[in-house]
């Protein structure tokens, strides 16, 4: 069995899950093959990811291809974009219908294991706090981002590309007009 039919079994999570507010089963989304040259390091898939099991498939996934300037073609070819986030399932609403964070047991069972079967990639993208917490040990994603330039050209952490950022990036218009044309190059630079 390949390491991706083993997530797409894993059941860890079950009992937490019926436990939500959605109360709904595990349903892996697995988005990798070796050799990809552009790794997507994100959260957790959100609902309508886990309804239709392929990832970003939603408005943040929508602004998530314009940020890096890809088309949804060259985004979902697993060849080219490995889409590994923290936990490979939807990890539910709280009872006030707020996103519960990704159990960390997903990344402690699978991360590791998935990374070294990737291989080398080209260049990683941190999504969210959660993914740049796991790869550069930060925690303020506005200081993480900020940063961009301390990781770049094989690293960018990006905030994650909810609506709910929405006035974040008002906030900080250094990142649409400094480090999204840089990210692009990059993007480019990786696919050659």
């Amino acid at each position: 069995m390949s390491i991706a039919a083993d997530i797409r079994a894993c059941t860890v999570c079950a009992d937490r899950f019926a436990a939500t507010a959605t109360a709904h089963a595990p349903r892996p989304v697995v988005w990798f093959r070796p050799g990809a040259r552009i790794l997507i390091a994100g959260q957790a898939p959100g609902a309508r990811v886990h309804d239709s099991g392929r990832p970003f498939t939603d408005p943040s996934g929508d602004r998530l291809r314009e940020w890096l300037g890809m088309d949804a073609d060259r985004f979902y070819d697993r060849d080219q974009v490995a889409i590994l986030p923290m936990a490979f399932c939807f990890p539910g609403y709280d009872a006030k219908g707020s996103d519960l964070p990704p159990p960390s047991i997903c990344a402690r069972t699978w991360r590791a294991s998935v990374l070294k079967a990737l291989g080398a990639v080209r260049l990683t993208v941190l999504v969210g706090r959660y993914a740049q917490k796991w790869h550069l040990g930060t925690a303020s994603v506005t200081d993480t981002v900020r940063a961009w330039r301390d990781h770049a050209p094989g690293v960018f952490p990006l905030p994650h590309p909810s609506w709910r950022n929405t006035a974040w990036l008002r906030k900080n218009p250094w990142f649409e007009a400094d480090l999204l044309p840089e990210l692009r190059e990059a993007v480019k630079e990786a696919l050659r």
